[in-house]
């Protein structure tokens, strides 16, 4: 089946978050949303998510699934806000314990934060499926640029987070706790493998030079012809090389520890302190 797929962009984050619903009903599932964080001032909003409520109220939607591809170091999660206003169960990959077990440790958490995944309402593994309506999503492991990233495909739709990029942009990122690029070039066939007419629908975008327009839709076909780091059968030898040298030179995310304390929390914020006061850390020297 070909689910209806509409992109909300976020130009803040460069984030593409997406619903996919069946093609001919009512149920639907969002996928990695967005909640807005003002570092500066700390101050949290919902403009982007709005934009998701207003479509499923609008056109009468019935949310399944709120999916996260990963625990996201470069914005925050919606997922509660969603979960509140829209209804739906909150999905990620059952690696997620091995994220909540590394970060836990860095953001000095203590015994009261939970390294079980029980923050979210359904962990996936690799081969689990799931529907949406009428349609089955399969679920597969793609770690490397984080242990517990997950591509979901669902009907003809491939939504690959981070994993890979608009062919003109390559491939994500390997220098996180817990990545690696030769685990990121495997779990790049495991999409490679899918029909040459899979839809492939990225996580972000970053506008590729000599490229004048955001895009975030390509296909399996595409990404093995064209994509710049990984395509015409690159082997692993080369792109481990190209990616590692990449990325020692790439600054770490602007909002990786904000993001990375609430999203390893299925996007809920710390606990408040006695006056209801929220606070996030900022760990010195650890990343």
């Amino acid at each position: 089946m070909t689910p209806n797929v509409k992109a909300f962009f976020d130009p803040e984050t460069f984030t593409v978050s997406y619903l996919a619903q069946e093609p001919e009903g009512l149920a639907c599932a969002i996928i990695d949303s967005v909640l807005d964080f003002d570092h500066a001032s700390g101050r949290t909003g919902t403009r982007a998510a709005d934009q998701i409520v207003e479509h499923v109220r609008r056109n009468n939607l019935r949310v399944e699934w709120i999916l996260e591809s990963h625990v996201h170091a470069d914005h925050l999660s919606a997922a509660p806000y969603l979960q509140q206003e829209l209804g739906g169960k909150i999905g990620i990959g059952d690696q997620i314990v091995t994220i909540q077990e590394t970060f836990g440790k860095i953001f000095n958490e203590g015994t009261e934060f939970q390294r079980d995944g029980s923050q979210f309402d359904a962990l996936f593994r690799q081969g689990d499926s799931f529907h949406v309506g009428q349609l089955r999503g399969d679920v597969l492991h793609t770690p490397g640029h984080t242990p517990a990233c997950l591509t979901y495909v669902i009907g003809d739709a491939a939504f690959v987070g981070d994993t890979l990029f608009m062919p003109d942009f390559g491939t994500a990122r390997c220098d996180f706790p817990g990545g690696s690029s030769a685990t990121l070039y495997e779990s790049i066939q495991k999409i490679l493998a899918l029909p040459d007419q899979t839809r492939v629908f990225v996580g972000h975008d970053y506008m590729a030079p000599g490229r004048d327009e955001y895009a975030w839709e390509t296909t399996v076909g595409e990404q093995k012809a064209l994509n710049v780091h990984i395509g015409q059968g690159r082997s692993v030898e080369e792109f481990v090389e190209m990616r590692d040298a990449r990325d020692a030179n790439l600054p770490m995310p602007r909002l990786i520890l904000p993001s990375l304390q609430v999203n390893m929390r299925a996007g809920q914020m710390p606990p408040p302190d006695e006056d209801g006061d929220v606070f996030l850390k900022l760990p010195l020297n650890k990343l």
